[in-house]
C-alpha cells in the first residue's frame, strides 16, 4: 500500500539523472530493509518524500497507514527542511545535536542516513560543486552520526563514497593498491587471528576473534 501510494504520488516527476523519482524512495526502503527495520519503518521509507514533495497529507498518512508512520515522515520532512554550512568541526557537532535533538524517533535518522546514502550512491547527477558539498557534509555530520547509532556498514559507506567524491585521485590509488594486496593481507589477517586464539585457548580463555580489512577512507 505504501508503495502504491508512493508511485501515484511521485508520477510525472524525476531525478536529476532523468530517472523516475519512485526510485529514490524505493531504494532508502531496501536500504532500511537490509537493517533489519520493521515493516513500520520500511513504509515511512517509500513514503518519506511524499508530504515534501507532492500532494499527500500527513492527515491522509496517519489515516491509511497509522499514526506511527505518519509521525516519522513529519519527522524527516523537518530534518529535510533544516539548511546548513557545515565548514567549521565544532558547527558540524552542533549540527549532529541539532538533528538527533528534532528526531525525537530514531527510526526518522535511520531514514535519514538511508536517504543520504542513496543520494551519495547518485551524486554523480549533480554539478560538481554540489557533489563537493554534499559530500563535505556527509563526512562531517552524516557518518559520524551513523557511528553514534553503531550502524558501522552505513557509515563506511558514506565516508568512502564522500572519499571518492571529495579526492578521487587519492581514492583510486588508495582502491588499486588494497585490491592488488588483497591475497596477502588476507593470509596474514588469518595468521594472526589463529596465533591470538591459540594463546587464548592456552590461557582458557573462551573467546570468538574476528579481523576485518579497513574501508579506504579509514
Amino acid at each position: 500500500k505504501a508503495y502504491e501510494l508512493a508511485n501515484t504520488a511521485h508520477r510525472g516527476q524525476t531525478r536529476r539523472s532523468g530517472e523516475p523519482y519512485i526510485h529514490h524512495p524505493l531504494s532508502v526502503a531496501r536500504i532500511i530493509a537490509d537493517l533489519g527495520l520493521d515493516d513500520v519503518t520500511v513504509a515511512a521509507a517509500l513514503l518519506h518524500d511524499s508530504v515534501e514533495d507532492t500532494g499527500v497529507t500527513l492527515d491522509q498518512l496517519a489515516d491509511q497507514f497509522g499514526d506511527d508512520v505518519a509521525g516519522i515522515v513529519d519527522g524527516v520532512t523537518k530534518l529535510d527542511r533544516v539548511q546548513f554550512d557545515s565548514k567549521a568541526a565544532q558547527q558540524a557537532a552542533t549540527m549532529r545535536k541539532m538533528l538527533v535533538a528534532m528526531a525525537k524517533d530514531l527510526r526518522v535518522l535511520m531514514i535519514k542516513l538511508a536517504d543520504r546514502l542513496h543520494n551519495m550512491r547518485t551524486i554523480g547527477a549533480m554539478s560538481s560543486e554540489a557533489q563537493t558539498r554534499i559530500a563535505r557534509e556527509t563526512l562531517d555530520v552524516y557518518a559520524p552520526l551513523a557511528h553514534r547509532l553503531g550502524m558501522q556498514d552505513l557509515k563506511q559507506q558514506l565516508e568512502d563514497l564522500s572519499f571518492a567524491t571529495l579526492h578521487p585521485k587519492q581514492f583510486a590509488e588508495i582502491d588499486h593498491m588494497v585490491a592488488t594486496r588483497a591475497p596477502e593481507r588476507e593470509i596474514y589477517l588469518e595468521q594472526v587471528l589463529e596465533q591470538v586464539r591459540m594463546r587464548l585457548a592456552e590461557l582458557g580463555v573462551d573467546a570468538e576473534v574476528s579481523g576485518r580489512p579497513k574501508h579506504l577512507w579509514s
